[in-house]
């Protein structure tokens, strides 16, 4: 009797789902091509992106190679253009590159392109950090101490690894103001602050007992 009951139901639940399929097919079709083209489109978007990237290693290997300082004007049109393709690995390179060899003698125009990179190419967190210090460290020669501080905030108010080496770009930059107050305040907070980098921590302890021994 038990086993007739359990036939009569699993054939009624195989009717309900027959039914189901039947009265939403066009539902069903459409939703599963839905998947299967997001599932497509995700798979070529991929292959489009790697390709995009081949292109960009491949073009900025090239002028690597055939770089020559006595062109460098055709070369930082090269390399701008690198800039503008907001490539994650590449656009940062291309700018170290640009400053490192004296390409481009504008700061502000340097600086633009720092911007290009960390506000609208897509990074991993600590990348971008990166790039906000190298931009902080570039401008520490030049910029108004308001101005540097505004450029290193997002790292000294962070949790990142960078952040302790911000506040000791800040202290040694006050430092060599002979501002050693200020200085000075900048070494203790990465005292103070737990997850400084070792090698910093070890700079600053140096700083602090050879120079502000009282």
């Amino acid at each position: 009797m038990d086993e007739e009951i359990s036939i009569i139901n699993t054939s009624s639940r195989n009717e309900r789902i027959k039914n189901f399929f039947a009265k939403n097919k066009k539902t069903l079709i459409f939703f599963f091509s839905i998947i299967i083209l997001i599932i497509f489109s995700s798979f070529a978007f991929k292959e489009i992106e790697n390709k995009k990237n081949k292109n960009i290693a491949e073009k900025y290997n090239e002028i690597l190679v055939n770089f020559d300082l006595a062109n460098k004007n055709k070369y930082k049109t090269q390399f701008v253009e690198i800039i503008n393709e907001k490539n994650s690995t590449y656009s940062p390179l291309a700018l170290y590159f640009i400053i490192d060899n004296e390409i481009e003698a504008s700061n502000e125009e340097l600086n633009e392109f720092f911007d290009l990179i960390i506000n609208e190419t897509k990074l991993d967190v600590e990348i971008k950090n990166l790039i906000i210090y190298k931009k902080g460290l570039f401008n520490s020669d030049f910029e108004t101490e308001n101005n540097l501080i505004k450029i290193l905030k997002p790292l000294i108010n962070s949790d990142s690894v960078w952040k302790s080496h911000a506040l000791y770009l800040m202290a040694e930059y006050f430092f060599d103001k002979n501002q050693k107050q200020k200085a000075k305040e900048f070494y203790n907070q990465i005292l103070s602050y737990e997850k400084s980098n070792e090698n910093i921590v070890k700079e600053t302890q140096k700083r602090l007992s050879s120079d502000f021994s009282e």
